[in-house]
């Protein structure tokens, strides 16, 4: 992020940049969530999308979908979404389902695709 004074103006602007990286910037896992933010992610909770959620951002994105191709043959987590755009997976499923395929991830991208990955949070 650089942050640049105006000199015409005064106002001070922020310019954000994505550098390019072989990267996991996110792996987080909500240990059972309230049911209104699977209605607020387009989840319904009745089709198999209970228990947790699992949220992973890398770049390059379309890592997004070999990641998903990961997590779902790690254990029986259901996709909630993937985005080869923004580097975006959601993943649904009960505690230990998601914490098993994004430990899968993880190890993977770091080890295999040589990627920099950030430790896994849990709330």
């Amino acid at each position: 992020m650089a942050v640049y004074q105006d000199s015409n103006d005064g106002k001070t602007r922020i310019i954000q940049e994505l550098v390019p990286g072989k990267q996991i910037t996110l792996a987080h896992i909500i240990a059972n969530p309230d049911p209104e933010i699977y209605v607020k992610l387009g989840l319904d909770p009745a089709e198999g999308h209970s228990g947790a959620i699992g949220i992973l951002t890398v770049s390059p994105a379309e890592t997004a979908i070999i990641m998903a191709d990961i997590a779902t043959k790690a254990s029986g987590v259901e996709l909630g979404f993937v985005d080869r755009f923004s580097g975006t997976l959601i993943i649904t499923g009960t505690v230990s389902e998601v914490e098993a395929s994004t430990g899968a991830v993880i190890e993977y991208v770091q080890n295999t695709l040589n990627f920099t990955v950030c430790p896994i949070t849990k709330t």
